[in-house]
């Protein structure tokens, strides 16, 4: 699915933009397909999900929203489709380097105009740790994700630095003055792209003072054959064969 220089590249960096992986017209059905959902449930409950470290990025006292929902598979045919699609599951399995992809869970985040909550510099390590490190994520794009919308920022090459020390203050964060987002490096994209960048990889992303939400799914996925070290962070929908087989299961 992916060039071999674009495997290359992840190799290197613990991160990789693929532009244009979906059409402009795919990506604007699933963003209406993400706020009529984000309606239905914002309609029941609080969906807000801003970690509580975040509101030191955001300028203290500044209140930001984040509107998200977990396992969107059961809430959306077309979004449990977009799971299965061959051109995500292959890119995802030529940067795992195994034909078998399996599902971790995935979330479907909203950063509203104005006020996008953002996300403090991190790996998503401590959230589900793994023995051999196969964990990537893919965040699927539905619509432009400039600077000014909070998008996404990476700390290229940090992968190969392993599991850091966190700080669990309002959920697991690096240092604010040690990984400041300002150092970052920033990945805007466009409507349809997808970056993926490994589970060691540090990044995080700024406050959306755009006039326009930045909407996102966000998947995380696995080598089936690489087993969590904590059981931790699970979810309805996790070991669900995207790709290929789970070789577990004749064990």
């Amino acid at each position: 699915m992916l060039a071999t220089e674009q495997v290359a590249f992840y190799r290197e960096h613990g991160y990789l933009l693929a532009p244009g992986l979906f059409s402009a017209e795919e990506a604007a059905a699933w963003r209406r397909e993400c706020h009529a959902l984000a309606e239905r449930l914002a309609a029941r409950a609080n969906i807000d999900a801003t970690w509580g470290s975040a509101r030191e990025v955001a300028g203290g006292a500044r209140a930001t929203r984040l509107l998200h929902c977990h396992d969107v598979q059961f809430q959306s045919a077309a979004l449990g489709r977009l799971l299965l699609d061959e051109r995500l599951t292959g890119a995802a399995a030529d940067l795992i380097g195994s034909p078998n992809v399996q599902l971790h869970h995935n979330k479907m985040f909203i950063k509203p105009p104005e006020q996008g909550s953002p996300f403090p510099m991190h790996q998503d390590y401590p959230f589900f740790p793994h023995q051999r490190e196969s964990m990537i994520a893919a965040v699927c794009h539905f619509d432009d994700a400039p600077l000014e919308k909070g998008c996404i920022l990476v700390v290229p090459g940090s992968h190969r630095r392993g599991p850091l020390p966190h700080q669990q203050e309002g959920s697991w964060h690096l240092p604010f003055a040690e990984y400041p987002l300002e150092a970052a490096t920033p990945c805007p994209a466009r409507a349809g792209d997808v970056l993926f960048f490994s589970y060691l990889t540090i990044h995080g992303s700024g406050v959306n003072v755009s006039d326009e939400a930045r909407t996102t799914l966000l998947v995380q996925m696995r080598d089936p054959i690489d087993p969590p070290t904590k059981k931790v962070h699970e979810s309805r929908g996790q070991g669900m064969m995207l790709r290929g087989i789970d070789p577990n299961a004749a064990r």
